[in-house]
């Protein structure tokens, strides 16, 4: 869950076990997780966090990670049982609710903070009273609108809203063109992928235009449409299907190598419509987005001969346009402390580099004299054990086997930090990739 492209969702969501700000809860966990927080607090920085953890009788770490290895059905069972074990009844869940939803601000900060947002973001309005009106109004104002000529939407692959491919990445569009920031992007009807998808729901893109609007969480957009439509998922598995593959095959293939063409994309991967929206996304804004694609390998030594710079420039892009995704960079990130370190460099100088130089040549050139005087041996040995280390302990042995049984259980033989990342790397954008 990236919360700095969506907020979480709203804290009157009941929908996850009959209490409010448990789905709100779920989001930022997961965010929690994926360090994509900000500017969000979870757990016990969260006074609403706090309260609601107390309800369920779980801890913050315990929740996140139950938050992180299950769906929102199966966490909704858990905090059952949890709640079952602890005696809570529905009327102790009713009253929690009702003084949270009616609570309004207690000090001046809180009240100062309501004021600012309703003159930011709604100031006619005066029936916003509330703790939680206040939360919502600050969440909504933040993200309804989409600035298309400065970012990309995101990429068509996901199925975050309605478990339909393209349907997040059209709302983005929907925001942008309700705001009248659209760019040189199409929206609806003038967009073939959003007609399509607007004909599979049978939905009217002025409606959902309205709903991406009222709906910045793209699982309370998901529910404004669930309302609306009756699709099973071996439908949305068949219309997915579909869409990912156009242009590979069929009369679509003619305007796809065209279009290929016009976008200046030479790379044999980009072999479907999504891909070279992806490809034209980051050429367009000079972007690299780690949440369309991997950084390059810690195999790769196209940089200098040095395994994992390339990938380590690569997220230094990305960390500088703030696309990261769930990948760790820096001091967070073992493999880029020890690249870092043997070029003589650190994360913050990097970023502040990348943002200056157009290409690796440029790179390498400021790194300057603190690698080209490196022996092509030390480079080697360097490499070597980059490539080779194992965990040392056990819990970094149960932290490997965990991973690795996650990613693909018939690999018994991975015993490297490098073969475990390469195959998270693949298998991570294959099931995004997977085209149903």
């Amino acid at each position: 869950m990236d919360l700095t492209r969506q907020p979480p969702r709203r804290p009157s969501n009941t929908n996850m076990a009959g209490i409010v700000g448990l789905a709100r809860m779920i989001d930022k966990a997961r965010a929690h997780s994926e360090e994509t927080l900000e500017p969000y607090v979870y757990g016990d920085d969260s006074n609403l966090d706090t309260e609601v953890l107390g309800l369920i009788g779980m801890q913050a770490d315990e929740f996140a990670d139950a938050a992180d290895a299950m769906s929102d059905e199966e966490l909704v069972e858990r905090v059952r049982e949890r709640i079952s074990a602890i005696n809570r009844t529905q009327d102790e869940i009713d009253a929690f609710n009702r003084e949270r939803i009616e609570r309004e601000p207690q000090d001046e900060h809180h009240r100062q903070l309501l004021r600012e947002r309703l003159a930011r973001y709604a100031p006619a309005r005066t029936d916003i009273t509330t703790i939680f009106a206040s939360l919502e109004l600050d969440d909504w104002g933040q993200f309804c609108q989409m600035d298309l000529t400065r970012e990309p939407p995101r990429t068509a692959y996901l199925r975050s809203v309605f478990g339909v491919m393209g349907a997040a990445r059209m709302a983005d569009k929907a925001r942008a063109a309700k705001a009248g920031t659209l760019g040189a992007y199409r929206y609806g009807q003038d967009s073939g992928l959003d007609s399509a998808i607007l004909a599979f729901l049978d939905i009217d893109a002025g409606d959902f235009m309205e709903a991406a609007y009222a709906n910045p969480n793209d699982t309370e957009l998901s529910e404004w449409i669930a309302e609306r439509v009756e699709r099973t998922p071996a439908e949305k598995s068949a219309f997915n299907a579909v869409r990912a593959e156009f242009g590979r095959l069929g009369e679509a293939r003619a305007a796809f190598l065209q279009r290929k063409e016009e976008v200046g994309c030479d790379r044999g991967e980009v072999d479907t419509f999504f891909d070279l929206m992806d490809f034209d996304d980051e050429k367009s804004f000079g972007l690299v987005d780690l949440r369309r694609h991997a950084p390059r390998s810690i195999y790769d030594v196209s940089v200098g001969g040095i395994a994992g710079l390339a990938r380590a420039i690569d997220k230094a892009r990305a960390a500088h346009c703030r696309m990261l995704g769930a990948y760790w960079f820096g001091d967070d990130s073992g493999f880029d402390r020890l690249v870092l370190q043997f070029v003589g460099t650190n994360a913050g100088e990097l970023v502040e580099v990348v943002e200056k130089c157009d290409g690796d040549d440029a790179v390498w050139t400021w790194l300057g004299d603190r690698v080209t005087g490196k022996d092509p041996a030390e480079i080697e040995a360097f490499n070597r054990n980059i490539w080779t280390v194992s965990p040392r302990s056990d819990n970094q042995r149960a932290f490997m086997h965990k991973a690795v049984s996650a990613l693909d259980p018939s690999r018994k033989d991975i015993d490297s930090f490098a073969a475990m990342t390469t195959l998270d790397d693949r298998v991570s954008f294959a099931r995004m990739k997977a085209g149903v």
